[in-house]
């Protein structure tokens, strides 16, 4: 069927009670294996920041940049402003859009490993690219590899976590990708912070050790198993029922599969993934495909963490004291992370999303005031002031860590039937890197035009996706991945867009009949 109005019901009878198995280590193992993907993404995020502060880059690649920034008399906010400068960060982010969306019908067809694999490899050559940079062209074709790396690496990664784990600790095994990230972020910070110590070459080795977590998420990618559903997707039923039967420890799997099997012929009925997902029976996971990783980034978190030390140093910081404050808020982001592992299957991601988002408002508003108040052009914030300001970031970014940042790919990868969950990942993923490159790009611009008033520019939006979760986000904690559909057919909104399917027993699911 190529994306037509009528479809088969898939997934059609609630058997979550019927699911047996254990948390495994083979499981665990598995999941920990693949969740190192996340720390490419994470590596670069903090290593890009650090290292476009470091004199012997600057000198190298952007001297207009170096001058403006040693000029005494130039505006704090806008000593840094510069696009080629904002391109070298931004340019992996528009590689990784496009690739993302080339890595769905790979993920499709030759499973979630080649995907990863393919992004491990991306990323090595991208990494060997920067390191060994003679020119600004070499430096961004650098940056494009290592783009296609994360492209392949974010659409793959999640899915795969989502699909191993148990549905009852889903969220808390998902959330490893945002925990690996996060100490990918703090490892670069620390990094940067040794490396600034060697110039003029520390930026290269900086830059080059990108290739170690690349080098992890590939070699990890040809041991782990390939996970069950995409096994029987591509019809592989006996392979996939052996993989099912050892990550979930019994040979007891029969209501699992019986679910990953309908949702499999469903899947091959589907022959154009992307147009069925513009369909109306789908419009719930493609809004959140599309709003979740846009807000995501609209928090301003990665801002803060690409340009930290710039940032710091525009309030005034010194070069070292910039760079110990970044890797500070990077140690916080990694902390704060696992403080959601823990408590995502208890509290549930609705309850986490709207706390971490009044937390990040209080928090952005306080800096814009601060800023405003007793920031001046020209002038440095009081070393009480400055102490208050990097506190008050650190709050926010442990509010995004144990929120908006782990569940912006949680949810997103948990949603979608299996017919349409690459092409789904591969839209959540695009948008993700597309405002990234967006906000990347512009962010030094916004900074010297809207100097303290960026803090608000941001808290507005995280205000809007606050009261977005409240309306439109259904709890899908304690809900197997295959029996998702019936959790929109359950919310006061969607029930009226979301068809049922005839013979469809909906009874029992297991934690939507708590949902508003």
């Amino acid at each position: 069927m190529a994306g037509g109005t009528l479809a088969p019901a898939g997934v059609s009878k609630v058997r979550a009670q019927q699911y047996q198995g254990k948390v495994t280590s083979y499981v665990v193992i598995s999941c920990i294996v693949a969740a190192t993907g996340g720390s490419i993404f994470g590596y670069d995020i903090g290593i890009s920041g650090g290292v476009t502060s470091m004199d012997g880059f600057l000198k190298k690649f952007f001297p207009t940049v170096y001058d403006k920034e040693k000029n005494a008399h130039e505006n704090n906010y806008c000593k840094y402003n510069n696009q080629s400068l904002a391109a070298f960060t931004s340019s992996l982010y528009l590689a990784g859009l496009v690739a993302s969306l080339v890595a769905s019908p790979i993920t499709r067809k030759y499973g979630r490993r080649g995907s990863i694999l393919c992004g491990g490899m991306s990323f090595i050559i991208g990494a060997t690219l920067n390191a060994s940079a003679a020119n600004l062209a070499m430096l961004i074709l650098g940056r494009i590899m290592l783009g296609f790396g994360i492209g392949f690496g974010n659409q793959a990664v999640p899915l795969y976590l989502s699909e191993m784990a148990p549905f009852r600790l889903r969220g808390g095994l998902n959330m490893m990708f945002q925990l690996a990230t996060t100490l990918g972020i703090f490892s670069a910070n620390m990094i940067n912070y040794g490396t600034s110590k060697l110039e003029p070459w520390g930026w290269r080795l900086s830059l080059g050790l990108a290739a170690a977590p690349a080098l992890l998420m590939t070699l990890g990618g040809t041991f782990v198993p390939e996970t069950p559903n995409s096994l029987l997707e591509r019809g592989k039923t006996e392979e996939g029922r052996k993989i099912l039967e050892k990550i979930r420890g019994t040979d007891n799997v029969e209501a699992e599969l019986q679910d990953i099997i309908d949702a499999s012929e469903l899947a091959n009925s589907i022959e154009h993934p992307f147009r069925n997902i513009l369909e109306k029976r789908n419009r719930p996971q493609l809004v959140m495909a599309i709003f979740m990783p846009a807000f995501q980034i609209l928090t301003g978190i990665n801002s803060i963490l690409f340009y930290a030390p710039v940032l710091f140093q525009s309030m005034g910081f010194g070069a070292n004291a910039s760079l110990y404050a970044s890797a500070l808020t990077g140690a916080v982001l990694c902390s704060s992370t696992v403080v959601s592992i823990v408590t995502v299957d208890k509290w549930g991601r609705r309850a986490l999303l709207i706390g971490g988002g009044i937390q990040m408002i209080i928090c952005q508003v306080i800096v814009a005031i601060i800023l405003g108040v007793k920031f001046r052009t020209d002038n440095e914030l009081s070393k009480s002031f400055s102490a208050l300001v990097v506190v008050v970031i650190c709050l926010f970014v442990a509010g995004f860590g144990w929120s908006w940042g782990p569940l912006g790919w949680t949810v997103p990868s948990e949603i979608f039937p299996l017919e349409t969950r690459s092409a789904g990942q591969s839209i959540t993923v695009a948008v993700n890197l597309f405002f990234t490159f967006v906000i990347g790009q512009s962010f030094l611009s916004l900074l010297c035009a809207f100097k303290f008033g960026i803090f608000l520019f941001f808290a507005a939006w995280i205000t809007v996706m606050t009261i977005f979760v409240y309306v439109f986000l259904p709890e899908t904690k304690g809900v197997p991945i295959e029996e998702m559909i019936f959790v929109w057919r359950k919310h006061w909104f969607w029930k009226k867009i979301v068809p049922g399917y005839p013979n469809a027993d909906e009874s029992n699911v297991t934690q939507s009949d708590s949902m508003e």
